[in-house]
């Protein structure tokens, strides 16, 4: 076996209130995101309880894993390390090389390929091994997995869910509204972002028959200055553009995240809600993925197929082919960063 432990890689978050503005303050660091929009956005946290769930939703994962491991033989201990929160990567890289491990598989909990949401975790890995020293673990990644059926089947799943919610009526003209992150159009243009997104929602319509004219692909959790270009349409701007065509019921799936935390619950449950009933539009809100059967199985599938590369299968539907296991050097550089004086 190539491997000695499993390493879940995820982005992180505040489980107290006191906790919120120094998390908000690790996320933005270097990025010259104003304070009165971290402001607001402690102001989403405290409105929805003070907290993120996203730890408990990844402790829910790992509880879910587990057994799915099991199944499959993988008898690898499990560790757990944030990007941004406790627990903080660097902390655990250092727990690994204490308790002797030597080659760890990490799987990170992104789908879709950028600076932000893959090369900048292999960052973190990179300088979490250089903090423990040389007695750090090799650490390599699972692919990225945007087009992997499993990954395909439980969203599709989630949305059929929402749709079947809908009464007869709004559901038989229901246009579909997916969400991703928006990012800076820098960091869209030197990555597959955009393309991957496009390309699962396209399969999640495709397996559920929803025609193409009635789907599309919004943005939102924008966090950068006004002047600086970032991907679009909001999803607030999307409904108002739906309402003008004449589509009376949307359904809303967050397509670009794994979990229901903070962004989600805050962006779409409270401000594109408000904005469809501001509108008279019928609005319901799809889950994530979370534990879904599916989802959690092809986890365990992402890790056979490193662990046991002999017997397993590198699945993937669509236009595009699975993604690498190792990403080349060129992909998804960081992006260009505005010195403060400088046109």
């Amino acid at each position: 076996m190539p491997y000695d432990s499993l390493l879940l890689v995820a982005f992180g978050g505040p489980e107290r209130r006191d906790d919120v503005m120094p998390f908000l303050e690790n996320v933005t660091r270097g990025r010259n995101v104003p304070r009165g929009r971290l402001l607001e956005v402690a102001k989403h946290y405290d409105d929805l309880g003070g907290a993120s769930p996203l730890n408990g939703q990844v402790r829910e994962l790992l509880a879910a894993l587990k057994p799915e491991l099991e199944r499959r033989g993988i008898a690898l201990p499990v560790y757990w390390g944030n990007r941004n929160w406790h627990p903080m990567l660097n902390d655990v890289v250092k727990q690994m090389a204490d308790d002797g491990m030597k080659h760890a598989l990490a799987f990170v909990l992104a789908a879709y390929g950028s600076y932000s949401s893959c090369r900048q975790y292999l960052k973190n890995i990179a300088d979490a091994r250089a903090a423990a020293g040389e007695v750090a673990p090799v650490i390599d990644k699972a692919r990225l997995f945007h087009n992997h059926p499993l990954f395909v089947a439980a969203n599709a799943d989630r949305l059929r869910d929402a749709l079947e919610s809908l009464s007869p009526e709004d559901r038989a003209a229901a246009h579909v509204a997916f969400t991703a992150h928006s990012i800076p159009s820098g960091m869209a243009n030197t990555s597959d972002y955009e393309q991957q997104l496009w390309e699962t929602s396209r399969l999640v319509c495709e397996s559920l028959g929803v025609p193409n004219e009635r789907w599309s692909l919004a943005y939102q959790s924008r966090s950068g200055r006004p002047q600086d270009p970032w991907l679009e349409p909001d999803i607030c701007d999307r409904l108002a553009a739906l309402a003008e065509r004449g589509v009376r019921s949307v359904a809303v799936m967050p397509i670009g995240f794994l979990s229901d935390h903070v962004e989600v619950l805050f962006d779409l449950d409270v401000e594109a809600a408000a904005k469809a009933r501001e509108l008279g539009t019928t609005m319901i809100r799809a889950g994530t993925v979370g534990t879904h059967p599916a989802f959690v199985e092809m986890i365990g599938e992402l890790i056979a197929e490193r662990v046991e590369p002999a017997t397993s299968e590198r699945r993937s539907i669509g236009r595009f082919g699975p993604a690498a296991d190792a990403c080349p050097a060129e992909c998804c550089p960081p992006p260009m960063r505005r010195q403060v004086g400088r046109p």
